[in-house]
């Protein structure tokens, strides 16, 4: 029998670009490998399966090309777009393994709320020949993302593919493009992606960073993906203890899974 797959594009700039999405509503008889199949097949940076029978909220869970993601934000803020615009009803919060992700709208832009103070610790490494850093730290996601502050937008912008990953898995490289932008690109070979459109949980991640650096109480906008030709914008705003991370989505087509 086949089911519903709603492809989304999450952290949209004027209704153009973002990152593909794909939301599997119906679970039933999907084990880990067909959920693994499903998203390989798709191709898309994330795919994420929605299950709510018994439970009082939804359970996700989230799979790139290559392997299942703990946490990752433009699944969960498109998630709780089709929760909150197609229902059956706003469950209020979508379960992950990392716990408990609160969800809202306001206007046309969808929310996503979790815990912050996510760990932040110095890294050492060698970046000589790609990109002059200004300050790098790992932050555990609980994957470890390593962020990598450079001087200017256009540092960014002319950045290369990092050779060899520099030993991490998961790359944010990022500047400041005014006083409350930042202009930023993720790169996330290990998981099937080599540079991935709009990254909601790398920009969780900065907030995480720029706390535990004395700002509290801030908002921001990070642009992403004009590199790729997938412009986005992701909204973000945290305090001591929260972190928000919002966007704009459209849905592009509802496909039909044979598995």
């Amino acid at each position: 029998m086949p089911r519903h797959c709603y492809v989304l594009r999450v952290f949209t700039r004027d209704g153009e670009g973002g990152n593909a999405l794909g939301v599997v509503t119906d679970v039933l008889g999907l084990d880990d490998q067909k959920m693994q199949r499903i998203a390989t097949d798709l191709g898309f940076s994330e795919t994420i399966f929605l299950r709510w029978f018994d439970e009082p909220r939804p359970q996700a869970r989230i799979f790139t090309p290559m392997y299942e993601m703990p946490f990752a934000g433009h699944p969960l803020v498109g998630a709780a777009w089709l929760l909150l615009n197609l229902g059956p009803q706003d469950p209020g919060a979508i379960e992950c393994s990392i716990g408990t992700v609160g969800i809202s709208a306001d206007g046309d832009t969808t929310w996503i709320e979790v815990e912050g103070g996510q760990p932040v610790n110095p890294a050492n490494v060698d970046l000589r020949g790609w990109v002059n850093p200004k300050a790098t730290v790992v932050v555990d996601m609980p994957l470890h993302y390593l962020l990598i502050e450079v001087g200017t937008p256009a540092e960014v912008e002319t950045a290369s593919v990092p050779p060899g990953g520099a030993g991490f898995d998961s790359i944010y490289l990022w500047a400041w493009a005014g006083e409350n932008t930042v202009r930023a690109r993720f790169f996330i070979p290990a998981a099937g992606i080599p540079e991935d459109p709009a990254t909601g949980s790398a920009a969780v991640a900065l907030a995480s960073y720029l706390r535990s650096e004395g700002q509290d109480d801030r908002e921001l906008i990070i642009e992403q993906g004009i590199e790729i030709g997938h412009p986005s914008i992701i909204q973000l705003r945290w305090d001591r203890a929260r972190t928000y991370l919002g966007g704009k989505v459209e849905k592009d087509e509802v496909r039909f899974l044979s598995i």
